[in-house]
């Protein structure tokens, strides 16, 4: 087998849930079929205590070349600037000791050295955007406009944002939405790379109902105290900045008021005391409320446990470009989605696949009005979309025609 090198650059750590189910997985399999990396990323230092090593072990077992480096948070800006320099201080010696001809960059960060290798080095640069990153922080307020630097920051990436679409070889775009908003921005100075669309794919092999016995249900079921008479609606993945717990807890009020007994089962890293204090609010019984912390490989086992689950998300302008991780992780376990409109594609798969509920306002009234006691979905027919919109294995492929694309000789053309 042809062994190609390819430098992978992420700001994001692979001891998140996040590195690992839109990064590592990838990696795993695309070492698989001749691609050897060599990965650099940043890594918070509580996550890495406890999931370095394994995360280590799974490089080791693909050959995947591993750098992590300290993720910095303060002082602000200087801490990211610091981090920057480090990142291309590596890239630099990694790109020449391997002799590197493809540098895959996720999001703006990642793109900043990218840009700056193929300038430098004349190395073929794949810009995987992630979304309207610049965007996203100020929709997010992270960043406020208000303020001289931040406002600073914000037009340099917005500049820096065009130039990673028009300089990079090939542009990867979570969602259509996205590729047609990029698109649509008809001026003089911009032409963009080739844009290919590639959602947040889901490990049909992991997230398959099939591989969880009735055994560890029952034992799920025990240890959380939920009953099989019970319908649980379940959440995954963060909470706050673009995920709208008030609303989700409101929505979990009309849907427990339509059975005898129920829990909302959040699968979550964040502290149990934000969303305690919202089921408070809004007089949710807190027996009714459960919150597990779970590596990326046992969020299934959690997640076959649920009967709907529930996800709402800010619809800004940003979110034309972003792809929930958890849409694809959810469909491929046959639950049926309950989500809002105006976010990426979401909704429009959600009501292609007849995979969910979409729900164009999020109201008391909107809410009332849905019926699940008499609402039934197919699992399996959910799953089955799940592979056609959301397949690592066809995220894979996607991936390596493009790197096989990048890397041929001019000659070979």
């Amino acid at each position: 087998m042809n062994i190609r090198p390819v430098l992978y650059l992420s700001y994001d750590g692979m001891t998140d849930p996040l590195g690992q189910s839109q990064v590592l997985s990838y990696l795993v399999e695309l070492s698989k079929v001749g691609f050897q990396f060599h990965l650099i990323s940043f890594e918070k230092s509580t996550l890495f205590e406890k999931h370095g090593s394994y995360i280590q072990t799974i490089c080791d077992e693909y050959k995947i070349d591993w750098k992590p480096l300290p993720y910095t948070k303060k002082p602000p800006v200087i801490a990211t600037l610091r981090d920057i320099r480090k990142m291309q201080q590596s890239a630099f010696l990694l790109q020449q000791k391997h002799n590197i001809k493809l540098v895959h960059c996720r999001s703006y960060i990642a793109a900043l050295v990218g840009l700056k290798l193929k300038n430098k080095r004349k190395t073929k640069l794949l810009f995987d955007m992630r979304g309207f990153w610049a965007d996203e922080r100020i929709e997010g307020k992270i960043w406020n406009k208000k303020n001289p630097l931040f406002k600073l920051i914000y037009t340099y990436f917005k500049k820096k944002e065009r130039a990673f679409l028009s300089q990079s070889d090939t542009t990867i775009s979570l969602t259509h939405n996205g590729k047609k908003e990029i698109l649509s921005w008809k001026t003089k100075d911009f032409n963009p790379a080739p844009i290919e669309v590639i959602p947040c794919c889901a490990n049909l092999e992991l997230f398959n109902p099939k591989t969880i016995s009735a055994e560890q249900k029952k034992n799920n079921r025990s240890a959380l105290k939920i009953n099989t008479q019970t319908k649980v609606l379940g959440y995954i993945g963060s909470i706050g900045t673009w995920y709208m717990l008030e609303e989700m807890m409101t929505f979990y009020t009309h849907f427990r008021a339509q059975f005898h007994e129920t829990r909302f089962l959040f699968i979550s890293g964040e502290d149990p005391k934000t969303i305690i204090k919202e089921a408070k609010k809004q007089a949710v019984p807190l027996e009714e409320i459960s919150v597990i912390i779970a590596m990326h490989k046992d969020v299934p086992i959690y997640i076959s446990l649920f009967d709907f689950s529930v996800f709402f998300i800010r619809p800004t302008y940003s979110k034309k470009a972003s792809s929930p991780v958890k849409q694809g992780e959810l469909m491929a376990m046959g639950i049926p989605i309950i989500c809002n409109e105006g976010v990426g594609d979401t909704d429009l798969i959600v009501q292609e696949s007849k995979s969910g509920i979409t729900i164009n306002k999020l109201s008391e009234t909107s809410f009332s009005q849905l019926d699940f006691k008499h609402k039934n979905f197919d699992a399996e027919h959910i799953r089955e979309q799940a592979k056609h919109y959301f397949s690592l294995e066809e995220g894979v492929k996607k991936y390596a025609r493009i790197y096989s694309k990048l890397l041929l000789k001019p000659s070979e053309s």
